[in-house]
């Protein structure tokens, strides 16, 4: 356990942050700082804070959009955010969003610290109380859900499943059609981390190049007829849980290659768009074909 918790705070005034930095050191926290939004979403995924202090309203990258980006991958970090009286139904609509807390400027020192404290306390509640689910999970798939086979090979095979079930590597389930992969994947997930979060799959041989292409990165308004408004990609909508790709043998050489790039950069770009979408999802590929 950190001896001090770590306090990212994100505000454009300096003369803010400078206060505030003294007062929360003084307070015990270790605090770093940020000028940005998009400066706090980066050195978020850099210190790995036990808690977040944002404004909400800053130029180009808002401090509801550092929540929705925190929430996407570390739902259990709190994020307390300061709002001036104009911007007050922005916090409410951050509270609904996911905000742990929001403090109106001006405010007391004192109020502050009792929020972020307060804050805390509920994030290490959180934290505890996602890993007792992820606990309970896990023994429920071992007890319950485990595959059943009655081969040694088979029984080896699980014991390889569950020992690198946990981490973070992309898998690839090789096999006949009717050998069960689906069902090994979903087994992976649930001895995972990211148990709690959704397992989604899709059939890559199910659909034509165009469409599978949408259904995987998602697609902008007005990208090709029918496009009427902007629709997310399974990548996206299985961030932080574990997208499953049946059939993985199916994809075009050109889907491939958009597919090494989310793998490389953690990153999609729907249909028709030339921005980035950055996404935090586990691949289980499968196949019943030999794709050396």
């Amino acid at each position: 356990m950190r001896e001090k918790p770590i306090l990212l705070l994100i505000d454009d005034e300096l003369g803010l942050v400078e206060s505030l930095t003294v007062l929360l050191e003084d307070e015990g926290f270790e605090v770093v700082s940020e000028l940005s939004g998009a400066g706090g979403v980066s050195r978020f995924k850099e210190v790995s804070p036990d808690i977040v202090l944002s404004d909400v309203r800053m130029p180009k990258t808002s401090g509801i959009e550092v929540l929705e980006e925190i929430r996407r991958t570390a739902p259990e970090v709190p994020v307390v955010l300061m709002t001036a009286q104009a911007s007050l139904q922005s916090a409410i609509q951050a509270v609904n969003l996911g905000a742990t807390h929001y403090v109106q400027k001006p405010f007391q020192n004192e109020e502050l610290v009792a929020i972020l404290r307060r804050s805390l306390d509920w994030g290490r509640l959180k934290k505890e109380n996602t890993g007792l689910k992820r606990e309970l999970n896990k023994q429920q798939a071992l007890n319950i859900g485990r595959p059943i086979g009655v081969s040694p090979a088979f029984e080896i095979a699980l014991r390889l499943i569950e020992n690198v079930a946990d981490s973070e590597s992309t898998i690839l389930l090789s096999g006949e059609s009717g050998t069960g992969k689906e069902i090994i994947a979903r087994y992976i997930h649930d001895l995972s981390s990211r148990s709690t979060r959704r397992l989604l799959s899709l059939n890559c041989g199910a659909l034509p190049e165009g469409l599978l292409e949408s259904e995987l990165f998602g697609h902008v308004k007005g990208s090709f007829t029918g496009a009427v408004k902007d629709k997310e990609g399974l990548f996206v909508a299985a961030s932080g849980g574990t997208f499953f790709m049946d059939e993985v043998g199916e994809l075009s050489a050109s889907t491939q290659v958009k597919l090494l790039r989310v793998l490389q950069q953690r990153e999609v770009i729907p249909v028709g768009s030339t921005e980035s979408v950055p996404v935090d999802v586990r691949l289980i590929a499968a196949t019943n074909i030999d794709l050396e």
